[in-house]
Order: structure tokens, then C-alpha cells, then sequence
């Protein structure tokens, strides 16, 4: 996980009176830390940066449990994000973030019928899925295969 380090504090402008970022080695040495940040004039230091929406696999995007029970909902055929939330322990803007992942590995697609987005399963990534699946479970049969054939010369 990378670190984003805040290399500014915020500090209120005297003729705006709103918050404008001023870097670090402007404030003062002998004013302790303590009384800058986590102040309502500044921000903390070091924060954890994550990255949300990039590219995701669509196994690693499948790793996740609600987005495994939203994935299999759509395999029923179409359905708007009221429809996918309900009985889902999570909030309706969260059915959307998890979409939005599913959407990004190319899992789900999406198209607009008047003011709601309808979500259905990607066909095209289903079959990239399935692909892969094929591969695993050639190898696997080719192997056992190998294994049987060899146990049946010995006898």
C-alpha cells in the first residue's frame, strides 16, 4: 500500500476567511505540532492512499462477498441498484461502488431506461472468465489423465 504524505497544512486566509493550503516549512518552528495538527487550521500528516476504481482482475473483483451475491442477482437478468440493494446488508451507494469495480473488470454493463442505470452481466466477460477456467481445467484433466494411464501399465 503506498502513503500519501501531506506536505501542506491548511491554515484560514484573513481575507477570504476560507482554508488555503500552505506548505509545511511555512509554519513556524517554534509552534509546537501539537497545536497544528488535527487543529480545525490544519490537516493530519500521513494518510493511507487507496486507489479505488483502477483496472481491477475479474477474479480479484469476484473475491469480494457482496460483489460475488450481486454478480450471481444479475445472472437472473437485468436489474437497477434499488433492486440489487434490497435485502443486501450494505447501502444503496455502496451497490454502486461495487458495480462500479464489477463494471472496470469488465464483469457488468450497464445502459440508462429513463432516470435509472440498469446493470446486467457482460457476456464478453464471462466468456474471458470461462477461457481461463478452460485452461485450468485442461491442464488439471490432462494431468489426471497422465496419472491414470501410468496407474493402469503398472498393474
Amino acid at each position: 500500500m503506498r502513503t500519501l504524505v501531506a506536505i501542506h497544512t491548511l491554515v484560514r486566509c484573513a481575507t477570504s476567511q476560507r482554508f488555503r493550503p500552505v506548505p509545511l516549512s511555512l509554519v513556524p518552528k517554534s509552534v509546537p505540532k501539537r497545536q497544528w495538527v488535527d487543529t480545525p487550521l490544519s490537516v493530519s500528516i500521513s494518510l493511507p492512499l487507496v486507489v479505488t476504481y483502477e483496472a481491477v482482475d475479474a477474479w480479484a473483483a469476484l473475491a469480494d462477498g457482496t460483489r460475488r451475491a450481486i454478480f450471481k442477482r444479475l445472472a437472473g437478468g437485468p436489474l437497477a441498484v434499488g433492486e440489487l440493494a434490497h435485502g443486501l446488508p450494505v447501502s444503496r451507494p455502496a451497490v454502486s461502488q461495487h458495480l462500479k469495480v464489477l463494471k472496470c473488470a469488465g464483469l457488468v454493463a450497464d445502459r440508462a431506461v429513463g432516470t435509472r442505470r440498469v446493470y446486467q452481466l457482460n457476456p464478453k466477460g464471462i466468456q474471458e472468465l470461462r477461457a481461463e477456467l478452460d485452461v485450468f481445467w485442461a491442464k488439471a484433466f490432462d494431468a489426471y489423465k497422465l496419472i491414470a494411464d501410468e496407474g493402469g501399465q503398472d498393474g
